[in-house]
């Protein structure tokens, strides 16, 4: 059994990809976690959410245009930096958020401690 992991998204888009308005996360490289995941609140110490990861793939400039509704960009040169979608699926809001404590230099993930129950 893994430990469950944390990703740290930053407002608005937390609440976007929780209220199913955007399925993929941009991001600068690929991730090889995948599965079920909880949705941290970048800067507030909580987890408000989970979703399931089921895979990333390059988007291309060709791309933005098509895809917007999944990633919700309005600036197509923000893709000259995140260009990797991280898809999403089945995103919900916990009931009540969890505090977690945040590690040192945690940016991206964050590995909840084991056993992490709603």
């Amino acid at each position: 059994m893994r430990n469950a992991k944390g990703l740290i998204v930053r407002t608005p888009w937390i609440h976007l990809i929780l209220s199913g308005q955007k399925t993929w996360e941009m991001r600068s490289r690929h991730t090889k976690n995948t599965g079920s995941i909880y949705l941290i609140e970048a800067g507030t110490g909580l987890i408000k959410g989970r979703c399931l990861l089921s895979g990333t793939h390059k988007v291309t400039p060709d791309m933005f245009d098509s895809t917007q509704p999944y990633h919700q960009l309005s600036d197509k040169s923000l893709l000259d930096k995140w260009n990797i979608a991280w898809r999403l699926c089945c995103a919900r809001y916990l009931e009540k958020p969890i505090p977690y404590i945040h590690p040192r230099g945690a940016v991206t993930w964050v590995n909840l401690p084991e056993p992490f129950y709603e």
